[in-house]
């Protein structure tokens, strides 16, 4: 899916106006894989929620292939959401009532997916992510890594064309944290899936393809991490 952003502005009302994205332009091929790094409340998730159609700029165009996201009615914009973008927390947002499984088929469900494909589909996702043998685990007794691999395969439910990650490494460990980023690289290599991430970590940044810099408002492209 070809991203493309313009003249972005999203301004917040702190009692005095905040500026939190300034005139943000932002062009992400189909299949590129770009990581955005910047302080902590410098805008890097309000960035991606009007990406993924969860929030709405003050100015701008947001272009998810030749829809303007930012003009588009709420309904286009619940469907975009449903069947083409793809999201990833850092506290995975998992339900904890539900197994593995049924994490994963739950957006199927909602999309009105024909059960023979669900099953089939869902199968497929969990042994990308390495999980099948957890299928009719309860997320509960997962380790963090695990979690957010389960969170991985919820977020490909709808084949999309998109995936936002916010931070989805930031409640792991080194070697989890390595596993989900082979997983998130490998889904866009293979399926040429765009991805937007957002990270503190360096190391983690160094999986896309180009680093961008957030702060201040200002969106700027950085030198390869």
């Amino acid at each position: 899916m070809n991203l493309n952003l313009e003249g972005v502005h999203r301004y917040y009302d702190l009692g005095t106006p905040a500026k939190v994205l300034d005139n943000v332009r932002l062009r992400v091929n189909s299949g590129g894989f770009i990581s955005v790094m910047g302080p902590s409340g410098s805008g890097k998730t309000t960035l991606l929620n009007l990406i993924g159609c969860l929030d709405m700029p003050d100015f701008g165009k947001i272009f998810l292939e030749q829809t303007d996201v930012a003009a588009a009615s709420e309904t286009v914009r619940e469907q975009i959401r449903l069947h083409h973008v793809g999201f990833v927390f850092q506290s995975y947002n998992l339900l904890p009532m539900l197994t593995v499984a049924e994490n994963v088929l739950l957006p199927m469900q909602l999309a009105g997916v024909r059960k023979p494909e669900q099953a089939e589909r869902c199968h497929s996702l969990l042994r990308l992510v390495a999980l099948e043998r957890r299928a009719h685990h309860p997320v509960t007794i997962l380790s963090g890594g695990q979690k957010q691999r389960v969170a991985i395969a919820r977020a490909l439910a709808n084949l999309p064309g998109l995936i936002l990650a916010d931070e989805p490494t930031g409640n792991l460990d080194g070697t989890a944290t390595r596993e989900v980023m082979d997983v998130l690289r490998s889904i866009n290599e293979n399926q040429n899936i765009t991805t937007v991430l957002v990270t503190h970590d360096p190391m983690v940044a160094a999986y896309a393809d180009e680093l961008y810099y957030l702060e201040n408002g200002q969106l700027s492209r950085s030198k390869a991490p």
